[in-house]
């Protein structure tokens, strides 16, 4: 956007400012408001674009009905609320979106008052409306509206229709959006179009049938499995829109359903609905992407962000592994919740369409169906954000580690991730999944170990789940002298010998202890370097070898509490009661880390070669030894 023509995004201070725009203007607006969002996220290389586009003039209109902050609008999820940031004063900030120190990806209770839920894990919002509308009544304050934006597939996760559920028993006052746009990450894979269909005609919707039909005409139909997976999305489509008994069965009302992209009409349904008693529904059909080309023309996700699978990446191998296991493998099948493309699912069912479920986003659901697969003789992986897998803890331990039955979990973005803030973090999985009995953890340093890994947990792992964890960071350079090979089966590598001081680098953080031994070598101590490979079991012959040096140091992108090196220094302090080895346990606090880039976030918690160093020359200086 040029920044000398003037526009009518930069005189919006707050929503109040959006009162005195006649309809051309609020037209106006919108475009504005596209081509801004579109500019920030493809300058910035990152950020949520397709899901943002598609609920502009939704947003505009909400912010014309309702008082925020002093009546509460929770997004749902918070990726689609760049509009709402927009309107709330703060588009100055966003040069510095999703980066350290700037504006969030999501919403901020830190950031604004008219942030309530930051909200980025998905299906929650109706659970919050329900809990601010109860707290609301009881306090007697009956002047606010609470309202929840949910969309993007999140009512495809089971804590959405809990939430629907006491909700319309307390008849508790909320105003519930549906933003329909038939996705989540990617095409909603879920039969949530047939469960809200076959209703009755009613004079709601043939008002509407024209404004449908015309939204209906520019719905894609796409292939394979996709296409199976939202139920033949046209005719699914055009049998959902009925005003739905099944809200009302459940005691909460229902209008619409109504153009997402028409200001007037939303902002009449809006007023509409808060003149009702009880909680309603306000379902509006909007258009992932809308207004920029590449958007709509991507039929995947329709550019939901602006990253893709990048050829060499972790998930990349994972997908070539997969495919290959697959080919041999009839068993195999993959499960995944709402993203197939990011956790690289989709060139696996290109290959074998019928052996890959995508659930929506549903992560408990997909851990038990996923043992219930495996009790059938299949053999499940489940592919998934670290983050998205600790939603299912329970599950993966008492429905899959429980009946021992032999579920592989791969958990893309593992560790620190960087620019999604806290809630993306991946540190709590080996924390969490080291204490699921007969769980085998795997923790790849390089390419190279994906696909022996995938091979060796289908293979070896038989009698209960295994995980194979890994970053979102690209892999270290596959012809270094140690990360370009792999390992044999569950034992680990030592890729460097020596006598004085051990580093066992977990997973990525092999790399920076390997640059850490180079610079204490280059002082004149001697270092050994092991690879674990698997955390769970720990290897004998590692934790041997590493009792007989002086000092153990212990380095992981996961949460250093009962994480895998406090897992080490206790086998150690066994295995020498008297005389062992000091260890010293590097690894994440148990503080919420902001964004930021995940090797800056790294140096600063002492995670990677120079804190590693640091640490192992803090305790020379303490003992007096020299080289």
């Amino acid at each position: 956007m040029d920044d000398d023509a003037t526009t009518l995004l930069s005189e919006i201070g707050g929503p109040g400012d959006l009162a005195r725009l006649d309809e051309a203007q609020l037209t106006r607006l919108a475009a504005e408001i596209r081509e801004f969002v579109v500019d920030a996220v493809t300058t910035a290389g990152s950020g949520h674009l397709g899901s943002n586009l598609g609920v502009v003039e939704l947003t505009i209109a909400i912010h014309r009905v309702f008082r925020s902050p002093h009546d509460i609008i929770v997004w749902d999820t918070g990726h689609q609320a760049y509009v709402h940031k927009l309107l709330t004063g703060r588009s100055d900030a966003f040069t510095t979106l999703r980066q350290e120190g700037g504006l969030s990806g999501y919403p901020s209770r830190s950031e604004s008052d008219h942030d309530w839920v930051e909200n980025s894990h998905a299906s929650t919002a109706i659970s919050y409306a329900h809990g601010l509308s109860t707290a609301l009544a009881i306090r007697g304050e009956d002047d606010r509206e609470v309202v929840a934006v949910i969309g993007d597939g999140a009512l495809t996760g089971g804590m959405a229709y809990e939430g629907l559920n006491n909700l319309g028993n307390s008849r508790r006052k909320a105003i519930i959006i549906l933003n329909d746009n038939g996705r989540s990450y990617a095409p909603t894979a879920s039969r949530l179009s047939e469960s809200l269909s076959r209703f009755r005609s009613s004079s709601t919707y043939l008002r509407n049938r024209d404004r449908l039909d015309r939204l209906i005409q520019e719905v894609p139909i796409v292939g394979g499995y996709l296409e199976r997976g939202v139920g033949g999305a046209k005719a699914a489509i055009r049998e959902m829109f009925e005003p739905p008994a099944f809200f009302e069965q459940l005691g909460v009302n229902y209008l619409g359903p109504y153009d997402g992209h028409d200001i007037a009409a939303l902002e009449a349904a809006l007023r509409a609905a808060k003149d009702l008693d009880g909680p309603v529904v306000v379902h509006v059909l909007t258009r992932k992407g809308l207004g920029y080309g590449p958007a709509e023309q991507d039929e995947i996700k329709h550019m939901h962000d602006v990253g893709s699978v990048k050829e060499g990446s972790y998930t990349a191998a994972f997908s070539e592994a997969l495919v290959a296991e697959m080919r041999s493998r009839p068993e195999v099948v993959a499960i995944t919740a709402a993203m197939p493309d990011s956790t690289g699912l989709l060139p696996v069912a290109a290959r074998f369409p019928g052996r890959v479920l995508d659930v929506g986003i549903a992560e408990q659901h997909a851990v038990t169906a996923a043992a219930g697969m495996a009790m059938g003789g299949l053999r499940p992986v489940v592919a998934l954000y670290s983050t998205f897998l600790t939603r299912a803890i329970d599950q993966v331990n008492l429905d899959v580690g429980l009946h021992s039955q032999p579920v592989v979990f791969v958990l893309d973005r593992a560790g620190i991730t960087g620019d999604d803030g806290p809630s993306h973090h991946g540190v709590l999985d080996m924390v969490l999944l080291s204490k699921v009995p007969a769980m085998t953890i795997f923790a790849p340093s390089g390419h190279a170990e994906m696909a022996r890994m995938l091979h060796d947990a289908l293979e070896l792992c038989t009698d209960g789940p295994a995980a194979i964890r890994f970053p979102k960071t690209m892999p270290p350079d596959p012809s270094g002298p140690d990360l370009g090979t792999t390992g044999e089966g569950l034992a680990a590598r030592r890729v460097r010998h020596g006598s004085q001081i051990c580093v066992i680098g977990v997973g990525k953080m092999l790399a920076s202890a390997i640059d850490a031994a180079d610079k204490l070598a280059a002082e004149g101590h001697d270092v050994t370097v092991w690879d674990p490979r698997i955390v769970k079991p720990l290897d004998a012959e590692m934790l041997s070898d590493a009792a007989s040096h002086e000092l153990v140091i212990t380095v992981e992108d996961g949460l250093r509490d009962g994480g895998i090196g406090a897992a080490i220094a206790d086998s150690l302090s066994q295995l020498a009661p008297v005389g062992g080895p000091l260890v010293r346990v590097l690894g994440v606090p148990s503080v919420y880390l902001a964004q930021g880039k995940p090797d800056m976030i790294l140096s600063r918690l002492g995670l990677d070669a120079d804190g590693i160093v640091d640490e192992a020359l803090a305790w020379v200086r303490s003992t007096n030894r020299t080289s």
